[in-house]
């Protein structure tokens, strides 16, 4: 008999380890030992300095093909893996969590889950510990009444998420092209419900790029400026025409590209003393309708007519992610197609496709793998004190991963 609470009980187990990250703390430990009894072959893949020592887990199953005599006209295994076009589902995520905050704050503590009017409270409660339970159950459950399934089946997890993301997911992707290793689809299980869960799923992300930009002036005495040269003085006409450009209308998948200002540092905090210079952070939001290339290209050219020199500026730059969509299309091997039914076959709900939001480690997936999508629980407590899941939303997601495997394979 089915276990209704397992998904919840194992979602307890994780809350309950202080994966602060970059650290795993024994999260991996936990899962590789329900998957390893599925038939799943797992690789810690650790990365970092010592002092920043990141987790990795690669874990697969291969599929098993049906012996010869139950298949008409096939002669061997290397037969049938010619003959079935076999794929490879994965689930990503993560293991580490955001930092506490003050824990007076918190209503019980983090890692100690704590259940209240239907929630589970913990940190990682919904970013993202209720996910890899679910899909670990998921998966449970899927090879217990498919054992022979043609899906080959991956777990793709990391303790550098919440973290720099130096040394995690993008360490392993490149493992993995290293290997000749295929994905061909994947989910992240990254919190993007908003009401119910599988009312929202992320089908891409924008891109994010960062900027900065130090103008240089002369510093001097306040009263004296004609023997200074006051670098915001300088940079703010420029500044002024970059809120307003238009740097693209969007798409059907896509907000407009945004940019925005983050910090703003000069002088030196006298209040009669021109600054020698002044730094400019900022950072781009941008869809698939820009390129890093050309955005960098329009804001020099901004700056240069706005009345900056290439002298009176330095400017670096730092790219975090590309944009990835992954298109609606229809037939079998759909990962969307296969997802939207499994939420509708499990909620009634036809879910909303969306790409808002943050960054996620699935933009480097996205260079791997053609077909990405993000699919978790809501996300209205994530990285707040007292996070929580609605323990009612904890065994739909388990049986929404399910049902995507069922469909997949079918």
């Amino acid at each position: 008999m089915q276990d209704t609470l397992a998904t919840l009980r194992l979602a307890e187990q994780l809350i309950a380890q202080d994966s602060t990250t970059p650290h795993d703390a024994g999260c991996m430990d936990i899962i590789t030992a329900r998957l390893k009894p599925l038939g799943f072959e797992c690789t810690i893949i650790d990365s970092g300095p010592e002092t920043f020592r990141v987790r990795n887990l690669w874990a697969k199953r291969t599929a098993f093909l049906k012996p010869k005599a139950s298949i008409p006209g096939i002669e061997s295994a290397q037969d049938a893996t010619d003959l079935i076009a076999i794929k490879t589902l994965v689930f990503a995520g993560h293991t580490d969590v955001v930092p506490t905050g003050p824990l007076d704050q918190w209503s019980s503590p983090p890692f100690v889950p704590t259940h209240k009017d239907g929630k589970l409270y913990g940190r990682g409660a919904s970013d993202m510990k209720t996910s890899l339970a679910a899909m670990v159950v998921a998966c449970e459950e899927f090879v217990a009444k498919h054992s022979d399934a043609p899906l080959n089946i991956a777990f793709l997890l990391t303790s550098d998420e919440e973290g720099p993301a130096l040394d995690g997911t993008v360490k392993v992707c490149e493992w993995l092209t290293a290997r000749g290793e295929k994905i061909d689809m994947c989910i992240v299980g990254e919190p993007t419900s908003v009401e119910r869960t599988g009312d929202m799923i992320k089908n891409g992300r924008r891109g994010t790029m960062s900027g900065k930009l130090t103008v240089k002036g002369i510093q001097g005495h306040i009263a004296y400026p004609h023997l200074a040269r006051n670098p915001i003085h300088m940079a703010a006409p420029a500044l002024a025409a970059l809120t307003a450009v238009e740097w693209d209308k969007g798409n059907a998948y896509f907000p407009p590209t945004t940019w925005q200002i983050s910090n703003i540092h000069g002088g030196t905090g006298a209040s009669n003393v021109i600054p020698g210079n002044v730094i400019i952070d900022f950072n781009f939001r941008f869809c698939t309708e820009s390129t890093p290339e050309a955005l960098q290209k329009r804001l020099t050219d901004v700056l240069h007519t706005n009345g900056l020199s290439a002298a009176d500026y330095d400017l670096a730059w730092t790219i975090g992610g590309l944009p990835f969509l992954t298109p609606v299309v229809e037939g079998k091997g759909s990962l969307i197609g296969a997802v939207r039914e499994a939420i509708q076959a499990e909620t009634g709900i036809k879910t909303e496709l969306s790409t808002t939001g943050g960054t996620s480690d699935g933009r480097f997936i996205a260079q791997i793998c053609k077909q990405v999508i993000e699919l978790g629980p809501p996300n209205a407590t994530i990285h707040k004190i007292n996070e929580h899941v609605a323990v009612a939303d904890i065994e739909p997601l388990k049986n929404i991963y399910r049902k995507v495997l069922e469909n997949l394979s079918a």
